[in-house]
């Protein structure tokens, strides 16, 4: 893993980190111990809090995880590590990203800026890392491997919840495989450029739009989502 940082960075206290939840975090403890020196191996004052979706009321424990000062050092290190953010918990952690307690250094890790809203982008320092391939979800993985009719089962399933957790589950894994599909076709566009890689990339920027709403139909979502990924992404 490699990241790369300039002489700015440590004029911004709020990152956001573009990755799967674990690859992320691991990516702002290593800048938080080259930047800062900080030890982030049992550091009380290096917190992570991980979320499948990050809540309104998640986002308010953040703040007071954050408003605390540090137990042992000069700084203190918050990674927020989600799935996905509702807007209303995005709007609630605005004031605590702009500005930050005196020595508090935050990062977002999100598996895709695209539910990002401009609010909250524009109060963050977007940290930029490269890793050697990108990481899908295991679901992710499958639906680029699988054919049409392997789909349609992984779809089937991820529409037929039979309560409001089941179902919010299978739409964090729907989120999960338009993340993964996304990635495999940015991945795909540094090698060839191709135009219709650019159209797949524009049409899942619209389709996370519709997913991010709690009352969209996501089996039309998944279904037009097949129709335009091309198997051999990875």
């Amino acid at each position: 893993m490699r990241y790369f940082t300039d002489a700015q960075h440590l004029r911004h206290h709020a990152f956001i980190i573009e990755a799967e939840g674990e690859q992320g975090v691991a990516a702002a403890q290593a800048w938080a111990k080259r930047e800062l020196g900080m030890n982030t191996r049992g550091n009380p004052d290096v917190v992570v809090l991980r979320y499948g979706l990050l809540s309104v009321e998640d986002a308010r424990r953040v703040a007071e995880t954050a408003a605390g000062v540090p137990f042992a050092g000069e700084y203190k290190v918050v990674i927020i590590a989600a799935n996905r953010a509702y807007h209303e918990a995005q709007n609630a952690l605005l004031k605590l990203f702009e500005e930050p307690p005196p020595g508090m250094y935050l990062f977002l890790v999100l598996p895709s800026l695209g539910g990002l809203l401009p609010t909250l982008r524009s109060r963050i320092q977007i940290l930029k890392y490269g890793f050697r391939k990108p990481v899908f979800s295991e679901a992710a993985a499958e639906f680029l491997r699988a054919g049409k009719e392997k789909r349609s089962a992984m779809i089937k399933k991820l529409t037929s919840g039979s309560d409001e957790e089941e179902r919010r589950e299978n739409r964090e894994e729907a989120i999960g495989i338009m993340n993964g599909v996304e990635a495999a076709a940015y991945a795909a566009m540094q090698k060839k450029n191709g135009g219709s890689i650019a159209a797949l990339l524009s049409d899942i920027a619209a389709l996370r739009g519709h997913l991010y709403d709690r009352s969209a139909p996501v089996r039309m979502i998944l279904e037009h989502l097949s129709l335009i990924t091309p198997k051999g992404l990875i």
